[in-house]
């Protein structure tokens, strides 16, 4: 069949059905921050939504209200199992929150915070406490070592 013979409804209701954003299986921590971030998101989410529903064009845009209806389930749920961690004040250990100061083989020094899934943004200096950077440094010292894919870092500082 040629797409020209295709209905725009086809492509509406193929949109509107979106997958639910994946939930990861880790334990849901989060920074002060971070759940101000999950709270912030949910109230997009539920405003989105709110707004889907109050246009009264709910058949014609199906797929904003699936988007809506889609990030307020996820939303709802991180919430929902969401694990607020205060930072340690003073840490002697690298723990989740804290700041780390690491020098890599080439001297290259990098600055990075362990914070929760939804609040990770490498580009912003937050690494997840899941991910290998994170599970490598847990719990290691001012001056240890750790093999970091087959390169070595030294934990320089923690705060």
């Amino acid at each position: 069949m040629s797409v020209a013979f295709t209905k725009d409804e086809d492509f509406e209701a193929a949109a509107a059905n979106l997958p639910d954003r994946p939930v990861s299986p880790h334990p849901n921590l989060v920074t002060p921050q971070g759940l101000a971030q999950l709270e912030a998101a949910f109230a997009e989410a539920k405003a989105a939504y709110t707004a889907a529903q109050a246009s009264g064009l709910i058949n014609e845009d199906r797929t904003a209200m699936a988007r809506a209806t889609r990030d307020l389930r996820y939303y709802t749920a991180r919430l929902g199992s969401a694990q607020r961690i205060d930072p340690v004040t003073t840490p002697e250990r690298v723990v989740f929150g804290c700041t780390i100061t690491i020098l890599r083989d080439n001297d290259r020094e990098q600055t990075f915070r362990i914070v929760g899934e939804d609040e990770a943004d490498p580009t912003k200096g937050s690494v997840s406490w899941v991910s290998p950077l994170a599970r490598a440094l847990l719990g290691r010292e001012i001056g240890d070592e750790v093999q970091l894919g087959g390169a070595g870092v030294e934990i320089m500082s923690i705060r």
